[in-house]
């Protein structure tokens, strides 16, 4: 597999996050409109799945499979598209858990942390990154394996 098939493919799927981020606004700007009780990290109650793709998503498939998909394979590529949506909406809902945590113990003002508050800030949001970035690249390799 080639790391620019393997790039594309992630590109991919963040188009995927991206298109159904969309939607997923659109709801939470809907929905603020009633009285929200309790907390909130922005993201609205669940994911949307909204595999209707963008330009970009559209010449980035063209790419990778010129002659398109079909049957089984185009089966298996849109259930990873709709559980990578879902498994992204999760992997974002914790990393805003974990700056929603720290801002409330320790202010929304980053640079006022003491070093160790900030690298506690920094290092947990390094895990989630690192574990998005790995679970992207799992679900790309298998994607390019229909």
């Amino acid at each position: 597999m080639s790391a620019v098939r393997l790039e594309l493919a992630e590109a991919f799927l963040r188009e995927a996050v991206f298109r159904s981020r969309e939607r997923q606004a659109a709801s939470v700007a809907l929905a603020s409109a009633k009285a929200s009780k309790g907390g909130s990290c922005g993201l609205g109650e669940k994911p949307v799945l909204e595999l209707d793709l963008s330009r970009r998503a559209k010449e980035i498939v063209a790419r990778l499979w010129p002659n398109g998909l079909e049957g089984t394979a185009l089966e298996k590529a849109r259930k990873l598209l709709d559980d990578w949506v879902v498994e992204q909406d999760a992997i974002d809902r914790k990393r805003n858990h974990h700056m929603k945590a720290m801002r409330m113990k320790y202010g929304f003002e980053r640079d006022a942390y003491p070093p160790g508050v900030a690298r506690e800030f920094d290092a947990g949001l390094e895990r989630v990154n690192s574990e998005e970035t790995a679970r992207r690249r799992a679900v790309a390799q298998e994607l390019l394996s229909m």
